[in-house]
C-alpha cells in the first residue's frame, strides 16, 4: 500500500471564498471543491475540499491508499463553514477515491462519492475519479457568432435526444455509442435534417440509467457510460462546428436517494430539507433540494455555470420546475407545509430560480434558459426585475395536450373540437414558447405519435405530416423528440435502438423529408420565426370553419412586408376551390404542401401557386382559390409584384 502524508497547506479556498460560500453567492464552487490537481511546496498531488459540516471526522479513501479509512484524514477548517480540505500528494489524474465520513450524530458512517467530482466511475461502480478537463477547444466561430443562434428572434428548431438509446451497436451486445461515436455520426445527421439545437435528455451521472439521467448524482461529471469528459467535450465541439446548438437537461429540483450520493450526505439532512413534507418528493421517491439553505443554492449555480463554461452549453432546459414551485405538488391535504404567508409557492425555490437565471444572462448572456413548467404560472419567461422567474423560454405544455387531444379525434368528430387547436394563440404570447412533442408524449403506454393518429395507415401518415406543419407554421420554437422525424412505429425505450431500419420503406422515407423540408422552410423564411413570440407576427385569416375543420392564417416577418399564408385542413376530405381572403394581389407562390407525392402524399396541389383575385372574402379585398388537401397543410409566400 502506497503511503502519502496529508498536507494541511495550499488551500484553494480563499477568506473570500468562504464569505461567498456561506451567503450563497459563490457561482464557481467547481474551481474550489472537490479534487484538484495542485502543487505544494514543489510537489505535484491533490487538493480535496467537501462540505460536511456535521461530520467529527473525513477521509480520503481510495484505491491509492488500499481503501484505508484512517490513513488520509482531512482537517475541517477553523471558519465554521464546515468544509474539510487537505493536499495528498503523489496521488493524480485518474485517482478514484471516495470520502469517507463519521457524523457526529448516531455513529454514523459512509463512503460518498465527491459532490465536484469531474468524472466518476461507470456506474454499477459509484467512486469518484480526479480529472483533468484540459480541452482543446475548436469551436471559436460558434462561439462569436452563437448570440445570433441562440437569439429569440433566430429560428430554433430542437431535436431532443436520450443519448444511449439513439443509436445502438447489436453486433457489440447491443451497447450504445460512445461520445466519440456519436461525434462521427449525429452532426452529420441534425445538418441533413436542418435541426438548429439538439437537446440531450441529462448526461449528467446517474445511478439508475432507466431514470433518463433524471435521477442525478454527479452534478459536475458527465455519465461515463459513454467515455470521458473530454470525448463529451470533442461530441459538443462536432456539433458546433456543423452549426448545431447543444441545450443540456438540468435537474435542480431533487435527487436519488442512493447512498453514495448527496442524501443525508454527513448524517444530517445536508441537501435536501430535513421535514419529509418539505424534503421527499412523494411521485420521484427522491429528494427535494432546500433551496433556501445557502450552500445550496452555491452548489445548484455552480453547476450550471459549470456546464456552460466547461462544455460549452448553448442553453440549459431546467426539468419539472413546477415541482419546485409549489409545496404542495404531487402532495394532498395535510402531506405539505403553507409557506410564511400561508400559501402554496415555494419562496425559496423562486427565489433561486430567479438568482439562478440572473446569473446565466450575466455571465452568459448568448446562451438561453428554459422552463419545463406545466401549470399557469405567471411570467416564467419574463426577467426576474419585472416579477418573472426570468427564464428565456417555456415549453408550451397546454399546446402540446390540446393539440395532442385533437389530433386524436376521429376527423369526422373534429369540427366539435376546433378550439383545442385554436384556444393556443389566445395565450400564445403571454410567454416565450417553445413547443414541445417530447420523449414524454411517448413513454409509458401513450403510444408513438403515429399510433396516436386515428384512421388506417395512410391517414396516420398524413396527420402525422399535418401534426408537425400545424407545429411549425404556429408561433413558438420547435422541439421533437427522436424517433418521431420518420414515423417510429414503437414507443421509445431506453433498452433499444430507434428502428432505422423503416427508413427502408417509402412512408417512413416520405416522412424524412417532410420535417427535413420543413426544418428548412422554417430557418429559411424569417416570416416564420423573428416575431414567434410577438402578435405582430400572427394574424388569423379564419378559424371558424369547424363545418370543414380548416383554419388559415398569417405569419409575418418583422418588416411586416414578408408574408406566408398558411391552410390546413384537418379531415380526409380534399377541399377544392376553397377561397382564402389575402391581404394583396399578386401570386401567392405554394411552398409546401403536406400531401406532396414525395412525401407519401396523394398529390392533391395548387400547381405551384395561385393569382390572387379582387373577389373579398374573410374581411380582405383580394382572395385565392385554393385546393386543399386532405388532412393536409399547406404554406403560400407573397411574391412581391416589383
Amino acid at each position: 500500500m502506497n503511503q502519502h502524508n496529508v498536507i494541511y497547506a495550499g488551500s484553494l479556498l480563499t477568506d473570500h471564498d468562504i464569505y461567498l460560500i456561506k451567503e450563497g453567492n459563490h457561482f464557481k464552487l467547481y474551481e474550489k471543491m472537490g479534487s484538484h490537481l495542485a502543487e505544494v511546496d514543489g510537489v505535484q498531488g491533490v487538493h480535496f475540499a467537501v462540505w460536511a459540516p456535521n461530520a467529527e471526522a473525513v477521509t480520503v479513501i481510495g484505491d491509492f491508499n488500499g481503501w484505508d479509512k484512517a490513513s488520509h484524514p482531512l482537517k475541517v477548517r477553523a471558519d465554521a463553514s464546515g468544509i474539510w480540505e487537505g493536499f495528498i500528494p503523489g496521488v493524480g489524474n485518474g485517482t478514484v477515491y471516495k470520502y469517507h465520513i463519521a457524523s457526529r450524530f448516531n455513529g454514523y458512517r459512509v463512503d460518498k462519492g465527491d459532490p465536484f467530482a469531474f468524472r466518476s466511475e461507470t456506474p454499477p461502480l459509484t467512486a469518484s475519479v480526479v480529472w483533468d478537463l484540459t480541452y482543446e477547444w475548436d469551436d471559436r466561430g460558434w462561439m462569436a457568432d452563437r448570440h445570433e443562434k441562440n437569439s429569440l428572434e433566430a429560428p430554433l428548431s430542437i431535436y431532443e435526444i436520450h443519448h444511449g438509446s439513439w443509436r445502438r451497436v447489436p453486433e457489440e451486445e447491443n451497447r450504445s455509442l460512445s461520445y466519440q461515436e456519436m461525434a462521427e455520426y449525429l452532426p452529420d445527421y441534425l445538418s441533413t435534417m436542418g435541426f438548429t439545437h439538439v437537446e440531450f435528455l441529462p448526461i449528467m451521472e446517474h445511478p439508475f440509467y432507466g431514470s433518463w439521467g433524471y435521477q442525478t448524482v454527479g452534478y459536475f461529471a458527465p455519465t461515463s457510460r459513454y467515455g470521458s469528459p473530454q470525448d463529451l467535450m470533442h461530441l459538443v465541439d462536432r456539433l458546433h462546428h456543423n452549426g448545431i446548438g447543444v441545450i443540456l437537461d438540468w435537474v435542480p429540483s431533487h435527487f436519488p436517494a442512493d447512498e453514495h450520493g448527496l442524501a443525508y450526505f454527513d448524517g444530517t439532512y445536508l441537501y435536501e430539507h430535513a421535514d419529509p413534507k418539505k424534503g421527499f418528493h412523494p411521485e420521484w421517491n427522491s429528494y427535494i433540494f432546500n433551496h433556501g439553505r445557502n450552500e445550496v443554492r452555491s452548489f445548484l449555480i455552480s453547476s450550471a455555470m459549470f456546464w456552460l463554461e466547461k462544455y460549452h452549453a448553448d442553453g440549459l432546459r431546467v426539468d419539472a420546475v413546477a415541482s419546485m414551485l409549489y409545496l404542495d405538488y404531487a402532495r394532498n391535504e395535510g402531506e405539505w407545509i403553507p409557506n410564511e404567508y400561508g400559501g402554496r409557492e415555494n419562496i425559496d425555490a423562486i427565489s433561486f430560480l430567479r438568482r439562478f437565471n440572473e446569473m446565466v444572462y450575466h455571465d452568459f448572456p448568448d446562451t438561453q434558459t428554459i422552463a419545463e413548467e406545466s401549470t399557469s404560472w405567471p411570467m416564467v419567461s419574463r426577467p426576474a426585475y419585472v416579477g418573472g422567474l426570468g427564464f428565456g423560454m417555456k415549453w408550451n405544455m397546454g399546446w402540446m395536450h390540446d393539440t395532442l387531444d385533437y389530433f386524436a379525434n376521429d376527423p369526422v368528430f373534429r369540427k366539435y373540437h376546433q378550439n383545442q387547436l385554436t384556444f393556443s394563440i389566445w395565450y400564445a404570447f403571454f410567454e416565450n414558447f417553445v413547443l414541445p412533442l417530447s420523449h414524454d408524449e411517448v413513454v409509458y403506454g401513450k403510444g408513438s405519435l403515429i399510433r396516436k393518429m386515428p384512421g388506417d395507415d395512410w391517414q396516420k401518415f398524413a396527420n402525422l405530416r399535418l401534426l408537425y406543419g400545424y407545429m411549425y407554421a404556429h408561433p413558438g420554437k420547435k422541439l421533437l423528440f427522436m424517433g418521431a422525424e420518420f414515423g417510429q412505429w414503437d414507443e421509445w425505450y431506453h433498452e433499444k435502438s430507434l428502428d432505422w431500419n423503416l427508413l427502408e420503406m417509402e412512408q417512413h422515407q416520405g416522412m424524412l423529408r417532410w420535417v427535413q423540408d420543413l426544418n428548412r422552410l422554417y430557418r429559411q423564411e424569417p416570416a416564420l420565426h423573428q416575431l414567434d413570440f410577438s402578435n405582430d407576427g400572427f394574424e388569423w385569416v379564419d378559424f371558424h370553419d369547424t363545418e370543414s375543420s380548416v383554419i388559415s392564417f398569417m405569419r409575418k416577418a418583422r418588416d411586416g412586408r414578408e408574408i406566408v399564408l398558411v391552410a390546413a385542413n384537418f379531415t380526409p376530405v380534399p377541399r377544392t376551390n376553397y377561397r382564402i381572403g389575402v391581404p394583396r394581389d399578386g401570386l401567392w407562390k405554394e411552398i409546401m404542401n403536406s400531401d406532396a407525392k414525395s412525401y407519401g402524399g396523394s398529390g392533391y396541389g395548387n400547381f405551384g401557386g395561385l393569382a390572387a383575385t379582387p373577389i373579398p372574402c374573410h374581411g380582405k379585398y383580394q382572395s385565392i382559390s385554393t385546393t386543399l388537401p386532405p388532412l393536409g397543410i399547406v404554406f403560400f409566400r407573397h411574391e412581391s409584384n416589383e
